[in-house]
């Protein structure tokens, strides 16, 4: 039970944290206007992300445009672009394999299957957060350099955006789903096999013979048996022996 709760636990933060980095990914707030000097205007605000520009007006008016050619991008955006799209790949197949990895899916009926399938899954999670974190934390790094630049125009800083922020938490989802995907990986109990029993081989004897109940009368000849017999009314004396007993 424990280990079931540790998985769905795991998959649950993998899960918020694989939404995190596709919300990261698709918003233009990495980089937002830093509103420095004297000559502050805050009508108009700036937004730069990976795919797009987009401007805000205080009057409502949101504006966005592509940036339009791929190698006219600085090489850090390029590389932070393609991070986070392996993150993103990353996570999806680590979701498929959580859900066939886990006890309450019946995807797998293998024990060894389903640990592989399940240890396959928090590796992809634990991936995909850590590649989220490293786009995530070169932009951070860039824009606190530029911005403690002093030879930097104020109108080319920028702080830290909206997206950032849920970049790095995604990360940390994505990196604790993963761990905790694996410990219960690690917990799961191996099933306990009893040897098979032996089979008793009973050799044939045969029964010995049924004992004699009764002994036969020991044979006694006929002398012996004169003093036995009783006297009749017949008999000549009064010994008890009759007639037929004296020839």
């Amino acid at each position: 039970m424990a280990t079931m709760t540790l998985q769905l636990l795991g998959f649950s933060l993998g899960m918020l944290g694989f939404l995190g980095t596709i919300a990261t990914t698709l918003l233009p707030h990495w980089h937002s206007t830093a509103y420095l000097g004297s000559n502050i205007i805050t009508s108009i605000s700036y937004m730069k992300g990976l795919w797009m520009e987009c401007v805000s007006q205080s009057t409502g008016i949101y504006q966005c445009e592509l940036h339009q050619s791929l190698l006219a991008l600085p090489s850090d955006l390029q590389a932070a672009r393609a991070l986070m799209v392996i993150s993103c790949v990353t996570s999806t197949v680590a979701v498929f394999l959580a859900v066939m990895g886990m006890k309450c899916t019946q995807c797998a009926h293998s024990l060894s299957t389903k640990k592989a399938l399940l240890l396959g899954g928090g590796v992809c999670f634990f991936s995909a957060g850590l590649l989220c974190l490293i786009p995530v934390s070169w932009t951070t790094n860039s824009i606190i350099v530029d911005f403690y630049n002093p030879f930097l125009p104020s109108g080319m800083k920028y702080e830290l955006g909206l997206a950032i922020y849920v970049g790095y938490a995604s990360s940390c989802l994505s990196l604790t789903g993963g761990f905790a995907l694996f410990c219960s990986n690690n917990c799961q109990q191996q099933p306990i096999t009893y040897p098979p029993p032996r089979q008793m081989v009973r050799s044939y004897s045969p029964s010995p013979p049924p004992a004699v109940l009764a002994c036969a009368p020991s044979y006694r000849p006929p002398e012996a048996l004169r003093g036995n017999c009783v006297p009749s009314v017949l008999s000549v004396s009064r010994n008890g022996y009759r007639l037929d007993d004296l020839f």
